[in-house]
């Protein structure tokens, strides 16, 4: 019996039914227990007849309309940075772009796992983009390019152009201009060549290198 079976001092809270395990400090176990709580929350949350859950294509309306008005509260954001706004207004809406862009992205990553997962990676991709736009708009290119690296990963062609583009934009911020060059490079060849502004952000780019290049043979 040893061999194939250990029983564990398992804890539910009687409030929020939750599982731990407070005596055994193992990462894997909590790892399992957080993913078993986190099913068990998603099933308390569901409005079908006797909260069974649907078949893997219905979305949840409610958490799409919610995800896709806080994606259009962040642009609405954004887009009153400019004009004639303070330097000071100018920053807080795009820091409320970057919160509304990082609550929607929350409550993507939380959708529950019978839905498709598709849905998600299409949702994270735009809103990865939309926020390395807001932090360029802070002149936060670290934080820029990581965002707009993660759409990439999560798309990377054809229609996500823009995310190629705000990464590579950032590099070159950034003054790491060779890389900003192969990752433009590779944005062009892998299809993000629709997007206009990442052509000339490459002719910038190599006009810059020549430069450097120049100035180190002289």
């Amino acid at each position: 019996m040893d061999d194939t079976f250990t029983l564990l001092p398992l804890y539910l809270d009687p409030a929020s039914k939750a599982i731990s395990c407070p005596s055994l400090n193992s990462s894997s176990m909590a790892a399992e227990l957080a993913i078993l709580n986190s099913t068990h929350r998603s099933l308390l949350t569901l409005d079908t007849p006797n909260s069974v859950p649907p078949p893997p294509l219905p979305l949840n309306p409610k958490r799409s309309a919610a995800i896709q008005k806080m994606r259009e509260q962040g642009n609405a954001s954004l887009a009153r940075k400019g004009g004639t706004a303070s330097a000071a207004n100018s920053q807080a809406h795009t820091q409320e772009a970057i919160k509304l862009y990082s609550y929607a992205l929350e409550m993507a990553l939380t959708r529950p796992p019978w839905e498709p997962a598709s849905i998600v990676r299409d949702e994270v991709a735009i809103l990865m983009s939309n926020r390395a736009q807001a932090h360029m708009g802070l002149q936060s290119w670290p934080e820029g390019a990581a965002d707009a690296e993660t759409s990439v990963e999560l798309k990377p062609a054809p229609g996500n152009g823009k995310a190629w583009w705000r990464r590579g934009k950032c590099l070159a911020e950034m003054g790491r201009w060779e890389e900003a060059a192969d990752w433009i490079t590779r944005g062009i060849e892998t299809g993000g060549d629709e997007s206009a502004e990442l052509r000339a952000l490459g002719v910038e780019v190599q006009s810059h290198l020549a430069k450097q290049n120049e100035r180190e043979m002289r």
